[in-house]
């Protein structure tokens, strides 16, 4: 069995005991993934996390990722769910990839906030001008492009 903690850099290490506690009486072939930024392996670091970090058998920090891969996977995404490359305009993909800066959750948040608004505008194809309308919403702003409002 596998259990899959997605964000598991917000959880409070204290919980992360408990959970090891837990599995010390599970089968041996039992799994825990934990899934989160670069300052869990930070936290795991402290002294007083040694009972948790000892038992880790594999870690990775994935990289960004590069813009042809970030297409490839939006493509990949749409083929997924059975809607055709035209979906996004060619510049609406390429304005996603760059406002994406590389994350997949950013990009994908952003591709479904631009079916949305194509949706709620009656539009069937999503180009630039959606992007930039889900890009404006407050959410997507930086902290200092808030302060006017």
């Amino acid at each position: 069995m596998t259990t899959i903690l997605d964000d598991a850099h917000l959880m409070d290490l204290a919980t992360l005991r408990k959970l090891r506690l837990l599995f010390e009486d599970f089968p041996k072939n039992h799994n825990l993934i934990l899934i989160g930024r670069p300052n869990l392996l930070a936290s795991l670091d402290l002294g007083v996390n040694h009972d948790i970090k000892s038992r880790v058998t594999y870690s990775v920090i994935t990289k960004r990722l590069i813009p042809d891969a970030m297409r490839e996977f939006i493509l990949r995404e749409l083929d997924r769910v059975g809607l055709g490359h035209n979906t996004f305009t060619t510049a609406a993909i390429d304005l996603v990839v760059r406002s994406a800066d590389g994350v997949l959750r950013a990009a994908r948040n952003l591709c479904v906030g631009c079916l949305i608004e194509a949706v709620r505008s009656s539009n069937r194809t999503i180009d630039i001008d959606n992007v930039n309308r889900v890009l404006m919403q407050p959410h997507w702003q930086k902290d200092v492009d808030l302060k006017d409002y």
